[in-house]
């Protein structure tokens, strides 16, 4: 019995696109990769670059194409929008981007009706929930980038602190990815030892300074990316990468992504990043997660937050 064979299509081919198909070539990913891009030259020209090295990384079909192309693929990342610009937050950039996203919508689910849709572009919880009500798709199959990479940043930044590997850390950021973002440091482990449990004269202990550092540099990073170079792509682009590893593998990966939620009945439900099982269904189910009381009035206002900026969408 033959495999089947799995197909990404990437819409939009700017800094973060062609960073997340590099990363798709060199890991592999797909069988099929297909670019699409209001600027047709520029996704011919990075196919173009990417199959010159394929003989050094995997064998794949990678070209560029248009909307016809969305048929049959298995996943369909967008990372089309506007640009994020120095000082600008992501939520600046919602009615910008709206836009965008209902011309694109409106020519993918002409082709394809039974793939996942998988956003990257900012501000990515008010698009996720824009993708999930224009493409009419059920809400396992639309899914946000979230604070998955949030959450990297912020493993980072409490491993930095205690010099010792990232991956040892185990700790979440959910709600919004950006302002309101809230870290979890009720559940921070470090090498399988809660944080809150260890004495103030562990090494690993971080005092109440150092977690208000690294929740402020957790949530300023990408603006201080953007002033250092213009703009982030390519821990987003891994991030990406991980979330479509986990679906074309069937690996029930537990990962924070952008998906409907809802935080208390007065709001109701909004997309923001929460820990979710993602396989081959997209979202196979959202992973029940504990609160302070503090980190629930947090989430809250995240919520709010966005559910007030969706309302002005009238979505």
């Amino acid at each position: 019995m033959s495999e089947k064979k799995s197909k990404i299509v990437l819409i939009g081919s700017g800094a973060v696109g062609s960073t997340f198909a590099y990363t798709v070539l060199l890991q592999g990913l797909a069988h099929e990769l297909v670019l699409i891009d209001a600027n047709q030259d520029k996704a011919e020209g990075d196919a173009l670059d990417l199959n010159h090295g394929m003989l050094l990384a995997h064998p794949m079909k990678i070209h560029a194409g248009d909307y016809s192309d969305c048929a049959e693929a298995d996943i369909i990342v967008l990372t089309a929008g506007a640009a994020q610009k120095p000082g600008e937050t992501r939520l600046d950039l919602m009615r910008r981007n709206v836009a965008i996203f209902d011309s694109i919508l409106s020519q993918v689910t002409r082709y394809n009706n039974d793939g996942i849709l998988l956003i990257a572009t900012n501000p990515v919880d008010i698009l996720t929930q824009v993708a999930l009500k224009l493409s009419g798709w059920p809400s396992n199959r639309v899914i946000g980038s979230g604070t998955l990479l949030d959450s990297s940043r912020f493993r980072y930044l409490v491993g930095k602190r205690l010099k010792v590997d990232p991956r040892s850390i185990h700790g979440l950021i959910i709600g919004e990815h950006g302002d309101s973002e809230v870290p979890l440091w009720s559940s921070l482990q470090v090498a399988g030892m809660p944080q809150n449990d260890l004495p103030q004269n562990h090494p690993w202990h971080l005092t109440a300074p150092d977690k208000k550092v690294i929740t402020e540099d957790t949530r300023r990073a990408a603006y201080h990316i953007i002033e250092k170079k213009g703009a982030t792509y390519y821990a987003i682009a891994l991030a990406l990468a991980r979330i479509c590893e986990a679906i074309l593998k069937d690996q029930r990966s537990v990962l924070p992504v952008s998906h409907p939620f809802e935080p208390d009945p007065d709001i109701g439900p909004v997309c923001l990043g929460i820990p979710c099982v993602i396989g081959r269904n997209g979202v196979e189910e959202t992973v029940p997660f504990p609160l302070s009381k503090g980190e629930r009035i947090e989430l809250r206002k995240s919520a709010q937050t966005l559910k007030r900026f969706m309302d002005q969408l009238g979505f």
